[in-house]
C-alpha cells in the first residue's frame, strides 16, 4: 500500500498541533491515522516535534520510525475514536514513550472515519484517570459489578502506593471461588484465616488497609462474589496450556490467565515493577489501567451507536 497523499487539510491540522505544542505543557504529538501516510511529510510539517502514531495495523505505519516518529500498535479495531485515544495513551505510557502526568497534542478522526479532522490537548490524567462502568459492566461475568470496582480501586491504590515506599505487586482472583480452591492450594499461612465474614468483607475500609499492610505476600487473594476474601497467600496451580501472554508478563500474570482459563472467575493482577493492573478474563487481559498518583475516579458513560436510517 502506497503512502497517501499529504492533504491541505492535514497540512493545516498539523501546524495547528505543532503551535499548540508550543504553547502548552505537552510532551508529544500523537496522530491517529487509519491508513499509511507520508512519513516525511508528515515529518516536514511537524519538524523537530517528539511525533508518534498510532493505528490498528501494523502496515499502517511501516516506514514511520526511518523518520525519527515512533508508532504504537493497536488492537482496537471499530471502536469509538473516545476509546481507541484512551488505548493509544496507555499503549504511550505503558512503553514509555510519555509520562503518566503528561499532556498530548491528539490529531485523529473526531467526525468522519477515514479523516483526520480534529486536534485536541490531552491530559493523561484526566483522560485515563477516569474508569467507565461499562468497562467492567462488559466483562460476561457473573461477579457483581461493585465487587469489581471494590477489588479494582484497591488493586490500583496497592499499585500506585506500593508498601513503605517500595512497589508491591499481588493478585486477586475473584468469584467462582469453590473452583477456584480447586485450582489452587495453600502457601501454608493464610492471614486471614479464622475471622468472621463480616471481618473479611471489602466493603469495610479497616479490611482493606489491612489487605494492604499483607499484598506483598506471595500466592493470591480469593474474594467471593459478595466481596469477603475467602482465602490469602493460594498458589495457582492451573495450567497454562493455551493461554498466550504479551513478552515480559511474569509468573503473577501467567497465574491469572491460566486460572481464568480453567474457572469462571475474574483475576486483578497488579504489576510489582510498574504497578499497572491488569484484568483477566477468560484466559486474555481484558482491561489495563495505569496507576496514577492520585485517586481513579469512577465514571457512568454509556455509548449507543447511532441508528441507520
Amino acid at each position: 500500500m502506497s503512502p497517501s497523499d499529504a492533504n491541505p487539510q492535514l497540512e493545516r491540522l498539523l501546524d495547528m498541533a505543532v503551535r499548540l505544542y508550543e504553547s502548552t505543557a505537552a510532551e508529544a504529538i500523537l496522530v491517529l491515522v487509519d491508513e499509511r501516510l507520508d512519513w516525511a511529510r508528515l515529518r516536514e510539517c511537524t519538524g523537530t516535534v517528539p511525533l508518534l502514531v498510532a493505528a490498528d495495523d501494523e502496515a499502517e505505519l511501516a516506514g514511520a520510525e526511518t523518520h525519527g516518529i515512533r508508532q504504537v500498535i493497536l488492537d482496537v479495531a471499530g471502536l469509538p475514536v473516545h476509546e481507541r485515544l484512551t488505548q493509544a495513551l496507555l499503549e504511550c505510557v505503558a512503553s514509555e514513550l510519555v509520562v503518566p502526568e503528561a499532556q498530548v497534542v491528539a490529531v485523529y478522526s473526531g467526525f468522519e472515519a477515514g479523516t483526520i479532522d480534529s486536534v485536541s490537548l490531552l491530559r493523561l490524567a484526566e483522560h485515563l484517570g477516569q474508569l467507565t462502568v461499562r468497562d467492567l459492566r462488559n466483562l460476561e461475568t457473573k461477579v457483581p459489578l461493585e465487587t469489581l470496582k471494590l477489588v479494582v480501586d484497591l488493586a490500583l491504590e496497592i499499585g500506585r502506593e506500593g508498601r513503605e515506599g517500595k512497589p508491591v505487586g499481588t493478585l486477586f482472583v475473584v468469584g467462582d471461588t469453590r473452583k477456584v480452591v480447586q485450582a489452587s492450594h495453600s502457601a501454608g499461612f493464610d492471614p486471614v484465616r479464622g475471622y468472621g465474614r463480616t471481618e473479611r468483607r471489602l466493603t469495610d475500609a479497616r479490611v482493606r488497609e489491612g489487605i494492604k499492610e499483607i499484598a506483598q505476600l506471595d500466592g493470591a487473594f480469593l474474594v467471593a462474589a459478595d466481596g469477603t476474601v475467602e482465602a490469602a497467600a493460594r498458589y495457582i496451580d492451573a495450567s497454562a496450556e493455551n493461554v498466550s501472554l504479551a513478552k515480559g508478563l511474569g509468573a503473577r500474570h501467567w497465574a491469572a490467565a491460566a486460572v481464568t482459563r480453567r474457572t469462571k472467575s475474574v483475576a486483578v493482577a497488579v504489576s510489582e515493577t510498574s504497578g499497572t493492573v491488569r484484568i483477566f478474563h477468560d484466559g486474555e487481559v481484558v482491561l489495563r489501567i495505569e496507576p496514577f498518583r492520585r485517586a481513579m475516579k469512577w465514571k457512568d458513560f454509556e455509548y449507543e451507536p447511532p441508528g441507520g436510517d
